[in-house]
């Protein structure tokens, strides 16, 4: 492989560009007219604009992009994140254009990519489920007769896609009907699919993930867990490796349930088998992402590994070298996602120009970003603008250190998500570890986003007060 296209933007497709180039692979960027000079365009050894700035004209080209890559003979493809990455027409396009789809194969990602069809891959494995039906649903009568066999509340879910649309809680009988039209046209609108079905919600839940990295000669590898609790809108915010709360038999258990999800549809590359954990600590089978996660760099940081490079010497047919028993964790690793998001205002998007963006550096310490000073912030994506990853041998330091890398991200322009991380990393319920997903409804408000900047904002002034009146005292010392 000696050419790789990133079909995607922003810092993952920097992040990707970079271990090509470690490897002496060339790479090539697409971008939309909004991107024309945003960092990964600069990044890259060529660059190709697609179209106009709203994805549908430009990154969700597939068309498109696979004409770039022909005509730049371009090897393989890497999708990142989001966009394309788990579309599984486009990876059947690349395969039939002798392209390299640096993911799993068409197949694994449409059985996965429906959640129903995925519960069905992995029956034979008796990994645990959440009690519900496992077929689509779309008669209310029905829905409420389930609820009552399984007891509310219940969860009414989408059965394509994510991002917590086309999901709804449910507490009452008298709220089915109407909460699930809501899933059903919320589905339909997101994903163009209005298949839900209906699930036992676990109360108290925590969101526990385990990366997992499969070849193509039969050997399938997890590497640990993330938490990935701390959420807003079913989006995670926070996320961390490993877990405050798994037990070594429990990562063990988990470990091999996700191995045998990857194995139920003879996955290829990098993936993600998602759980939910109970109150008891008793974990259930969630979906599997069929992609690299935003959140890999904190399983890269405790593991040691470049899941990147692992992903690419994969897809050329190489067999992974690493074995279960050789990988130990190191260590604890958090990531924050930075978010172009008020905090103050419900985390709505933030647009406007990044006056000042100047990152924290230091040891432990790492950015994987996609902005520089001066730029504006695109209507057209989502939001992200960074992800702030620190590193310590204890939980502790690396909370401690993230706090530190947080007060030296300074930012101007817009508003951000630093805020929120810094009053995440200084909560009680999160140092403890005593925390589900449920986090930011249970303990966060904009007024103590408010109060937490008033009281540092009187420390500042009595700090600079103090030093004032020492530099005063120096003046008036006779010579």
């Amino acid at each position: 492989m000696k050419k790789i296209l990133v079909a995607n933007r922003g810092e993952i497709a920097i992040r990707v560009m970079r271990t090509a180039k470690k490897m002496g692979i060339k790479t090539v960027a697409v971008y939309s007219e909004a991107d024309r000079n945003a960092p990964h365009v600069m990044y890259a050894d060529q660059a190709v604009c697609i179209g106009p700035a709203p994805s549908n004209q430009s990154y969700l080209k597939g068309n498109k992009i696979i004409e770039v890559a022909k005509s730049l003979n371009v090897d393989g493809i890497h999708p990142g994140y989001g966009f394309l990455s788990e579309n599984a027409d486009f990876a059947e396009l690349a395969e039939k254009n002798n392209i390299t789809f640096i993911g799993p194969r068409s197949k694994a990602i449409k059985m996965m990519g429906d959640k129903l069809a995925a519960k069905d891959a992995v029956k034979d494995y008796n990994i645990p489920m959440v009690p519900g039906v496992d077929r689509a649903v779309t008669d209310p009568a029905e829905a409420v007769q389930i609820a009552k066999d399984i007891g509310f509340p219940i969860l009414i879910k989408a059965a394509a896609g994510g991002g917590g649309k086309g999901m709804r809680v449910v507490e009452k009988e008298k709220d089915v009907e109407e909460q699930m039209k809501r899933a059903i046209s919320e589905a339909t609108s997101a994903f163009g699919d209005g298949s839900v079905f209906v699930e036992k919600y676990v109360t108290s839940p925590r969101h526990v993930e385990i990366q997992v990295m499969a070849d193509s000669h039969g050997t399938i590898l997890h590497f640990f867990e993330r938490e990935c609790s701390i959420q807003r809108r079913h989006q995670k915010v926070v996320e961390e490796a490993p877990s405050a709360v798994l037990t070594p038999e429990l990562r063990e258990e988990m470990g091999q349930a996700a191995i045998n999800v990857a194995r139920s549809c003879d996955y290829l590359g990098a993936g993600t088998v998602e759980f939910l954990l109970d109150a008891d600590h008793n974990f259930y089978f969630l979906e599997m992402n069929t992609r690299l996660q935003v959140e890999h760099p904190v399983s890269e940081w405790i593991s040691g590994v470049d899941l990147v490079e692992l992903q690419i010497n994969v897809a050329r047919g190489e067999k992974l070298e690493i074995k279960q028993e050789d990988l130990k964790i190191n260590g604890h690793a958090l990531e924050l996602r930075v978010y172009a998001e008020d905090p103050m205002n419900d985390f709505l998007p933030s647009v406007g120009n990044l006056e000042v963006y100047k990152l924290p550096v230091g040891k432990n310490i790492r950015v994987d970003n996609g902005f520089v000073e001066g730029m504006d912030i695109p209507i057209y994506y989502d939001p992200m603008l960074s992800k702030l990853i620190t590193y310590g041998s204890t939980r502790e330091e690396a909370i401690e250190l993230m706090i530190k890398a947080i007060d030296d991200y300074h930012i101007k322009g817009v508003q951000t998500t630093l805020p929120f991380g810094r009053f995440v990393c200084e909560h009680d319920a999160f140092r403890t570890g005593n925390f589900d997903t449920h986090f930011v409804k249970n303990y966060y408000s904009p007024s103590l986003l408010e109060d937490q900047h008033i009281k540092e904002a009187e420390i500042a002034a009595k700090i600079a007060l103090k030093q004032y009146l020492a530099d005063q005292k120096l003046l008036r010392l006779p010579n």
